[in-house]
């Protein structure tokens, strides 16, 4: 893949890299039952759009595999400010926020291209206080 050049892509490359690892790791020993958990390849391709979408100069978020198959990705810039987005078999996505003492989650629909307004709105307030 084109994209996982550092130079090339920037900081989305190495994020891209750690998704497609993921995938090809995406069985991770849930220690309460010993079952393996599967990420989605449609998750995988959901995220990979998402990913693309997010607009330049915001920082990129961590990932981490989902018991039911979805893909995390996980804002945590303090204890009291964080985003988190699951992407998982449909283009909807749920969201969850935090900005100090308020709170709140939604799911929005995700067209693979824009990222959804009110997603959009939480990230601007997470990162320009």
């Amino acid at each position: 893949m084109a994209e996982r050049s550092q130079a090339l892509f920037g900081p989305k490359a190495t994020l891209l890299s750690q998704l497609h690892d993921l995938a090809e790791t995406c069985t991770v020993i849930d220690s309460c039952d010993e079952e393996l958990i599967v990420v989605s390849p449609t998750a995988i391709r959901t995220a990979e759009e998402f990913i693309r979408a997010i607009p330049d100069g915001v920082p990129l978020p961590e990932l981490a595999p989902e018991p039911d198959g979805a893909v995390s990705l996980d804002w945590m810039c303090s204890s009291s400010r964080a985003l988190s987005i699951s992407i998982g078999e449909s283009p909807r996505l749920a969201y969850a926020w935090l900005i100090g003492s308020q709170k709140g989650s939604g799911v929005a629909q995700f067209s693979g291209e824009t990222i959804p307004d009110s997603i959009q709105l939480g990230m601007q307030e997470l990162f320009n206080p």
